[in-house]
C-alpha cells in the first residue's frame, strides 16, 4: 500500500449537517405531504442538477413552470438553505483540524452549488482552512463521476496513489477508487480516527 500524502475530505455529512427536512417541518407540517413534496417535486436529482452548476433561478423556474401551486414551498427551499445546515459535526471537525495543524496536506472535494458552497464558508470558517477545495458546482462535474476525481487531483498536485479520501456516500467512496485513491466511507468521527491510524496518522 502506498504511503498517503494527501487526504481529501467530503463536507456534507462529513464535516456538517445537512438535512433538508429542517426548515420544511414548518413550511410543510404535515410528514406525509413533505414526504411526497421531496419524493416528486424538489427531489435528490433536482438538487443534484445545482451542484451539477445549474442555477438556482433556471432551477426554480423548471419546476414552477410544472407546479405553479406550488411555486412558494419550491423557492423556499434556497430561501431556507442555511436552516439545513445548523451545525458542524465537532468530532470530525476536531480531526481534520488537528491534520491541518499537524501540516498534513487537507484539501476537499465536494458535490455543493457554488453560491452555498460560500455560504457555508461563511457560516463555518473552518472549511476555509485547507490548502484549497474543488466544488462541483464550478466544475461541472459530481461525484461519483471518476473526472472530477481527475480534476482534483490534477488542480492541487496530488499523486492518485497516495491520496485518501473520505466521504459518507459509498458510491463517492467507490468512484475515488475507480480513479486510482484510497478512500474510507464515513460513519462517525471515532471510526474516521481509527481509520487514519491504520493509515499512520494519529489524530
Amino acid at each position: 500500500m502506498t504511503a498517503i500524502r494527501h487526504i481529501v475530505f467530503d463536507i456534507g455529512k462529513v464535516l456538517i449537517h445537512y438535512d433538508p427536512n429542517l426548515p420544511y417541518q414548518r413550511i410543510i407540517p404535515d410528514p406525509e405531504e413533505r414526504a411526497w413534496f421531496f419524493a416528486n417535486i424538489c427531489t435528490h436529482d433536482w438538487n443534484l442538477e445545482q451542484d451539477r452548476g445549474r442555477s438556482w433561478a433556471e432551477a426554480e423556474e423548471l419546476l414552477v413552470a410544472r407546479h405553479p401551486e406550488r411555486e412558494a414551498e419550491i423557492r423556499a427551499f434556497r430561501t431556507h438553505w442555511r436552516e439545513m445546515v445548523p451545525h458542524a459535526y465537532e468530532g470530525s471537525v476536531a480531526i481534520f483540524k488537528a491534520l491541518i495543524e499537524q501540516g498534513q496536506d487537507v484539501t476537499m472535494l465536494t458535490n455543493f452549488a457554488a453560491d452555498t458552497f460560500r455560504e457555508a464558508q461563511e457560516i463555518f470558517p473552518f472549511l476555509t482552512l485547507p490548502r484549497g477545495v474543488t466544488v462541483s458546482g464550478e466544475q461541472r462535474l459530481i461525484k461519483p463521476d471518476v473526472a472530477i476525481y481527475e480534476a482534483h487531483a490534477q488542480a492541487f498536485g496530488l499523486t492518485p496513489a497516495a491520496t485518501l479520501f473520505i466521504d459518507d456516500a459509498p458510491a463517492n467512496v467507490e468512484g475515488a477508487r475507480s480513479a486510482g485513491w484510497q478512500a474510507v466511507a464515513f460513519t462517525d468521527a471515532e471510526t474516521l480516527r481509527a481509520d487514519l491510524a491504520r493509515y499512520g496518522f494519529t489524530v
